[in-house]
């Protein structure tokens, strides 16, 4: 296998765990809090902010190091159009990642402190878990915008 390939395959897996680890945490997380109970939403809760940990933040980390190796392999510039857009989308997409880390770490804490004081979810949560969903939207769209741009390379100028 040529390095190309491997790095090839090492972004689009990194690409396909960011989008698929969101998607599920999404998923997870808005059956959970659709129960109430606390007990059940601090245990989701958890395992999110370990998936995060585990396979968001490493995908983060990799998937310019792989864009960039990739990149310069095939001998692209880093300054097409398409490129530069996908790298605007993905700090757009990680200045929305990097409150829902916060938020889902204080989401979990305050499941966990209303189950230990046999309590139910404060408002607090409410407020949080509504700013929560709602970056998740914008994030959604810029990483299926650089799944696009990834496909479809349109060739384009933006300087």
């Amino acid at each position: 296998m040529l390095l190309e390939d491997v790095l090839r395959l090492a972004h689009v897996i990194g690409a396909a765990v960011l989008f698929g680890t969101g998607a599920g945490i999404a998923f997870f997380m808005l059956m959970a809090r659709r129960t109430r109970d606390a007990r059940l939403i601090a245990h989701v809760a958890g395992t999110v902010v370990i998936a995060d940990t585990v396979f968001t933040a490493t995908a983060v980390l990799t998937q310019p190091i792989t864009g960039y190796l990739l990149a310069t392999s095939i001998g692209w510039s880093l300054t097409e159009g398409w490129i530069v857009l996908s790298l605007i989308l993905y700090v757009v997409t990680g200045l929305f990642w990097l409150p829902v880390v916060w938020i889902q770490l204080r989401l979990r804490d305050l499941a966990r402190l209303a189950t230990a004081n046999g309590a139910s979810l404060p408002q607090e949560f409410d407020r949080l878990y509504a700013i929560w969903f709602a970056c998740g939207f914008p994030a959604f769209l810029a990483v299926t915008g650089i799944f696009w741009l990834m496909l479809t390379k349109p060739q384009f100028a933006l300087f």
